[in-house]
């Protein structure tokens, strides 16, 4: 609450690592008892829920895990898991990519935004899903600087769209 009080939104970013061999059904339930206790302290301490937004993960399951979850199973978990955890009073879940790819951390978004209305505003919050694509096509090097701008104007449209639930995977050719 001291942030808002000095008139600062606080993002808060409980975050359950996709490093590991752990399925979805592990995820959603690591990732229940961390925002279960997350919202308890936030109301220990008075923060505003209507002043704050919150940066979690997808419910997805682990780098290494054998079964890796399609687009519906991810926007179903996470979405079941905000609904029961994540107050109504919270304005915005803006999601870490935690190490999807560009394309999926998109996929996913658009996935639960199709499945609206929530009660939360869902939107990004991505580093690497943003960067990767620019990077590579920067490659160090100043000639691919106008490459470079143009992925990431790409993935920012393409992120906005997903907002929206208008993505479509085969937008990535196209952009």
């Amino acid at each position: 609450a001291l942030c808002q009080e000095a008139g600062l939104v606080p993002i808060v970013e409980p975050e359950v690592l996709m490093d590991g061999a752990h399925d979805i059904a592990r995820c959603e339930v690591v990732t229940s008892q961390v925002l279960q206790a997350v919202f308890a302290e936030l109301e220990a301490h008075r923060v505003l829920l209507e002043g704050m937004l919150l940066k979690p993960n997808m419910v997805i399951a682990g780098m290494k895990c054998a079964q890796q979850a399609g687009v519906q199973q991810v926007a179903e978990a996470s979405i079941r898991c905000l609904t029961r955890y994540v107050p109504a009073a919270v304005p915005g879940i803006v999601f870490l990519s935690g190490g999807q790819s560009a394309e999926d951390a998109t996929d996913h978004l658009n996935a639960m935004n199709a499945m609206g209305p929530h009660p939360w505003q869902l939107s990004f919050s991505y580093g690497r899903a943003l960067q990767a694509p620019v990077l590579a096509a920067w490659k160090g090097q100043e000639s691919n600087a106008a490459a470079a701008q143009n992925a990431f104007a790409m993935r920012c449209r393409l992120n906005g769209l997903a907002r929206a639930g208008k993505y479509a995977r085969t937008m990535e050719m196209t952009g």
